[in-house]
């Protein structure tokens, strides 16, 4: 999948989660990711975001990061009280 489509796509979930409470934007964008998105896709984008990340909204940008930070840990899990997607 190119960047273009998952910068696309990590700004579309940000806009629907940019409603919620402020304290639950970002876990709530970070949790859709590492729920829905194939560990290749997130994969691409974390190497998008080491390459600087351009496009990526802001609060999207932080979900990303917190994710990459904490790939690979056993039981992690981006806590929110939203029980949409």
């Amino acid at each position: 999948m190119s960047p273009d489509r998952l910068v696309y796509m990590a700004n579309q979930i940000g806009k629907f989660f940019e409603v919620q409470r402020a304290d639950e934007v970002v876990p709530g964008i970070a949790n859709h990711i590492k729920m829905f998105w194939d560990p290749r896709m997130r994969n691409a984008i974390f190497a998008y975001l080491d390459a600087g990340g351009n496009g990526l909204d802001p609060p999207v940008k932080e979900a990303i990061l917190h994710l990459k930070e904490h790939a690979g840990e056993p039981g992690h899990r981006t806590e929110t009280s939203f029980q949409g997607t």
